[in-house]
Protein backbone atom coordinates (compact mmCIF):
# COMPACT_ATOMS: atom_id res chain seq x y z
CA UNK A 1 0.00 0.00 0.00
CA UNK A 2 1.26 3.53 -1.22
CA UNK A 3 1.44 6.38 1.68
CA UNK A 4 2.04 9.14 -0.34
CA UNK A 5 0.34 12.32 0.65
CA UNK A 6 -2.69 13.36 -1.68
CA UNK A 7 -1.77 16.67 -3.40
CA UNK A 8 -3.41 20.16 -1.98
CA UNK A 9 -6.26 20.16 -3.91
CA UNK A 10 -6.98 16.20 -2.92
CA UNK A 11 -7.39 16.12 0.79
CA UNK A 12 -10.99 15.29 1.25
CA UNK A 13 -9.99 14.73 5.10
CA UNK A 14 -8.64 18.67 5.17
CA UNK A 15 -11.66 19.27 3.10
CA UNK A 16 -14.23 17.54 5.41
CA UNK A 17 -13.24 19.07 8.63
CA UNK A 18 -12.99 22.37 7.04
CA UNK A 19 -16.41 22.51 5.22
CA UNK A 20 -18.40 19.24 6.19
CA UNK A 21 -19.19 16.12 4.72
CA UNK A 22 -21.79 17.10 2.88
CA UNK A 23 -19.13 18.90 0.48
CA UNK A 24 -17.74 15.89 -0.19
CA UNK A 25 -18.01 14.01 -3.70
CA UNK A 26 -18.71 9.83 -3.07
CA UNK A 27 -15.41 9.26 -4.26
CA UNK A 28 -13.74 11.68 -1.67
CA UNK A 29 -15.86 10.12 1.14
CA UNK A 30 -14.87 6.45 -0.01
CA UNK A 31 -10.84 7.97 -0.40
CA UNK A 32 -11.26 8.79 4.01
CA UNK A 33 -12.53 5.18 4.74
CA UNK A 34 -9.95 3.73 2.59
CA UNK A 35 -7.11 6.03 3.60
CA UNK A 36 -4.43 4.29 1.25
CA UNK A 37 -4.00 2.75 -2.34
CA UNK A 38 -2.86 0.61 -4.04
CA UNK A 39 0.79 0.88 -5.78
CA UNK A 40 1.00 2.81 -8.08
CA UNK A 41 -2.47 3.89 -7.94
CA UNK A 42 -3.55 7.35 -5.04
CA UNK A 43 -6.05 6.35 -3.11
CA UNK A 44 -8.24 8.89 -4.77
CA UNK A 45 -7.45 7.33 -8.06
CA UNK A 46 -8.96 3.78 -6.64
CA UNK A 47 -11.78 5.45 -5.49
CA UNK A 48 -13.02 7.40 -8.47
CA UNK A 49 -12.32 3.91 -10.44
CA UNK A 50 -14.44 1.69 -8.02
CA UNK A 51 -17.14 4.02 -8.03
CA UNK A 52 -16.87 3.48 -11.92
CA UNK A 53 -16.24 -0.64 -12.11
CA UNK A 54 -19.46 -0.92 -9.34
CA UNK A 55 -21.71 2.23 -11.10
CA UNK A 56 -22.11 4.11 -7.86
CA UNK A 57 -21.30 4.12 -4.24
CA UNK A 58 -24.22 2.39 -2.97
CA UNK A 59 -23.38 -0.63 -4.91
CA UNK A 60 -19.85 -0.32 -3.70
CA UNK A 61 -21.26 -1.07 -0.19
CA UNK A 62 -23.69 -3.55 -0.70
CA UNK A 63 -21.33 -5.53 -2.81
CA UNK A 64 -21.25 -9.39 -1.29
CA UNK A 65 -17.84 -10.40 0.52
CA UNK A 66 -16.83 -12.15 -2.42
CA UNK A 67 -17.37 -9.47 -4.94
CA UNK A 68 -15.61 -6.61 -2.65
CA UNK A 69 -12.39 -8.87 -1.52
CA UNK A 70 -11.72 -9.86 -5.38
CA UNK A 71 -10.91 -5.79 -5.91
CA UNK A 72 -7.36 -5.33 -5.71
CA UNK A 73 -6.02 -3.34 -2.99
CA UNK A 74 -9.62 -4.43 -0.72
CA UNK A 75 -9.90 -7.63 1.69
CA UNK A 76 -11.69 -8.91 3.80
CA UNK A 77 -10.33 -6.32 6.55
CA UNK A 78 -12.33 -3.50 4.88
CA UNK A 79 -15.25 -5.18 3.96
CA UNK A 80 -15.65 -5.65 8.19
CA UNK A 81 -15.30 -2.28 7.84
CA UNK A 82 -17.74 -1.32 5.22
CA UNK A 83 -20.47 -3.61 7.06
CA UNK A 84 -19.57 -2.11 10.68
CA UNK A 85 -20.03 1.22 8.98
CA UNK A 86 -23.21 0.72 7.89
CA UNK A 87 -24.55 -1.18 10.77
CA UNK A 88 -23.80 1.28 13.31
CA UNK A 89 -25.25 3.63 10.47
CA UNK A 90 -28.67 1.52 10.47
CA UNK A 91 -28.25 1.61 14.79
CA UNK A 92 -28.21 5.28 14.77
CA UNK A 93 -31.29 5.34 12.72
CA UNK A 94 -33.21 2.97 15.13
CA UNK A 95 -32.22 4.25 18.15
CA UNK A 96 -35.35 6.01 18.77
CA UNK A 97 -37.49 3.50 17.97
CA UNK A 98 -35.41 0.62 20.06
CA UNK A 99 -35.84 2.59 23.28
CA UNK A 100 -39.54 1.82 23.18
CA UNK A 101 -40.91 4.96 20.97
CA UNK A 102 -44.15 4.28 19.01
CA UNK A 103 -44.30 3.90 15.30
CA UNK A 104 -46.84 7.25 15.17
CA UNK A 105 -47.04 7.41 11.58
CA UNK A 106 -46.07 5.91 7.95
CA UNK A 107 -42.91 8.25 7.43
CA UNK A 108 -42.09 6.59 11.00
CA UNK A 109 -42.47 2.97 9.58
CA UNK A 110 -40.55 4.17 6.39
CA UNK A 111 -37.83 5.69 7.88
CA UNK A 112 -37.02 2.53 9.99
CA UNK A 113 -37.49 0.18 7.22
CA UNK A 114 -35.45 2.14 5.20
CA UNK A 115 -32.57 1.82 7.67
CA UNK A 116 -33.15 -1.85 7.64
CA UNK A 117 -34.13 -3.31 4.29
CA UNK A 118 -32.66 -0.75 1.64
CA UNK A 119 -29.27 -2.00 1.06
CA UNK A 120 -29.81 -6.09 0.67
CA UNK A 121 -28.99 -7.78 -3.21
CA UNK A 122 -31.51 -9.99 -2.68
CA UNK A 123 -34.98 -10.07 -1.43
CA UNK A 124 -35.82 -10.40 2.31
CA UNK A 125 -39.09 -10.24 3.60
CA UNK A 126 -38.93 -9.06 7.74
CA UNK A 127 -42.09 -8.51 10.31
CA UNK A 128 -42.28 -5.72 12.89
CA UNK A 129 -44.19 -7.24 15.56
CA UNK A 130 -45.94 -4.31 17.99
CA UNK A 131 -48.03 -4.47 21.18
CA UNK A 132 -50.72 -2.95 21.34
CA UNK A 133 -49.58 0.78 21.83
CA UNK A 134 -47.74 0.31 18.70
CA UNK A 135 -44.34 -0.29 20.07
CA UNK A 136 -41.76 -2.27 18.67
CA UNK A 137 -41.77 -5.34 20.19
CA UNK A 138 -39.55 -7.14 17.73
CA UNK A 139 -37.85 -6.18 14.44
CA UNK A 140 -37.35 -10.38 12.60
CA UNK A 141 -35.95 -10.89 9.01
CA UNK A 142 -38.42 -13.89 8.56
CA UNK A 143 -37.76 -15.03 4.83
CA UNK A 144 -34.89 -14.76 2.98
CA UNK A 145 -34.91 -15.34 -0.99
CA UNK A 146 -32.69 -14.50 -4.20
CA UNK A 147 -33.27 -11.65 -6.51
CA UNK A 148 -36.35 -12.80 -7.69
CA UNK A 149 -38.68 -13.64 -4.45
CA UNK A 150 -38.52 -15.41 -1.23
CA UNK A 151 -40.63 -18.01 -0.43
CA UNK A 152 -42.91 -17.06 2.90
CA UNK A 153 -45.21 -19.18 5.08
CA UNK A 154 -47.96 -17.78 6.81
CA UNK A 155 -48.24 -21.40 9.64
CA UNK A 156 -44.74 -19.61 10.20
CA UNK A 157 -45.56 -15.80 10.41
CA UNK A 158 -48.48 -16.97 13.07
CA UNK A 159 -46.24 -18.79 14.97
CA UNK A 160 -43.47 -16.32 15.37
CA UNK A 161 -46.20 -13.31 15.98
CA UNK A 162 -47.43 -15.74 19.04
CA UNK A 163 -44.58 -16.35 20.40
CA UNK A 164 -43.86 -12.50 20.41
CA UNK A 165 -47.19 -11.62 21.95
CA UNK A 166 -47.77 -8.95 19.11
CA UNK A 167 -51.19 -6.96 18.95
CA UNK A 168 -50.22 -6.14 15.62
CA UNK A 169 -47.70 -6.78 12.98
CA UNK A 170 -46.54 -4.49 9.96
CA UNK A 171 -45.01 -6.53 7.13
CA UNK A 172 -42.00 -5.34 4.95
CA UNK A 173 -39.92 -6.26 2.30
CA UNK A 174 -37.22 -5.16 -0.32
CA UNK A 175 -37.42 -5.29 -4.25
CA UNK A 176 -33.64 -5.43 -4.67
CA UNK A 177 -34.66 -4.33 -8.31
CA UNK A 178 -35.29 -1.17 -6.42
CA UNK A 179 -38.59 -0.31 -7.96
CA UNK A 180 -41.00 -0.09 -4.94
CA UNK A 181 -43.97 -0.70 -7.05
CA UNK A 182 -46.46 -3.85 -5.09
CA UNK A 183 -46.82 -6.84 -7.57
CA UNK A 184 -49.92 -8.89 -7.77
CA UNK A 185 -48.21 -11.62 -5.65
CA UNK A 186 -47.29 -8.84 -2.74
CA UNK A 187 -51.18 -7.91 -2.39
CA UNK A 188 -52.45 -11.99 -2.70
CA UNK A 189 -49.74 -12.46 0.16
CA UNK A 190 -50.89 -9.47 2.13
CA UNK A 191 -54.73 -10.76 1.79
CA UNK A 192 -53.26 -14.33 2.96
CA UNK A 193 -51.42 -13.11 5.73
CA UNK A 194 -54.14 -10.58 6.93
CA UNK A 195 -56.64 -13.78 6.85
CA UNK A 196 -54.21 -16.07 8.87
CA UNK A 197 -53.29 -13.54 11.67
CA UNK A 198 -56.91 -12.49 11.95
CA UNK A 199 -58.03 -15.73 12.94
CA UNK A 200 -55.68 -15.23 16.51
CA UNK A 201 -56.87 -11.75 16.86
CA UNK A 202 -53.69 -10.03 15.34
CA UNK A 203 -53.89 -7.14 13.08
CA UNK A 204 -51.96 -6.61 9.59
CA UNK A 205 -51.45 -3.02 10.03
CA UNK A 206 -49.69 -2.75 6.22
CA UNK A 207 -47.23 -4.20 4.32
CA UNK A 208 -44.48 -1.56 2.83
CA UNK A 209 -42.20 -2.24 -0.28
CA UNK A 210 -38.98 -1.01 0.12
CA UNK A 211 -37.18 0.31 -2.93
CA UNK A 212 -33.84 2.42 -3.38
CA UNK A 213 -35.10 4.96 -1.50
CA UNK A 214 -38.90 4.80 -2.01
CA UNK A 215 -41.10 2.62 -0.01
CA UNK A 216 -44.64 2.27 -0.86
CA UNK A 217 -47.70 1.19 1.76
CA UNK A 218 -49.97 -1.26 0.73
CA UNK A 219 -52.18 0.45 3.22
CA UNK A 220 -52.63 3.79 1.67
CA UNK A 221 -53.00 2.66 -1.81
CA UNK A 222 -55.96 1.21 -0.55
CA UNK A 223 -54.56 -2.49 -1.44
CA UNK A 224 -55.07 -4.63 1.46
Amino acid sequence: MTTMPWPADERPRERLLAHGSDSLSDAELLAIFLRTGTAGQPVMAMSRALIEQFGGLRALMTASQQQFCGIRGLGNAKYAQVQAAMEMARRVMDEPLRQGNPLRSPEDTRAYLRSRLGTFPHEVFAGLFLDNRHRIIRYEELFRGTIDGAAVYPREVVRRALEHNAAAVIFAHNHPSGVAEPSQSDISLTSRLKEALGLVDIRVLDHMVVGHGEVISLAERGLM
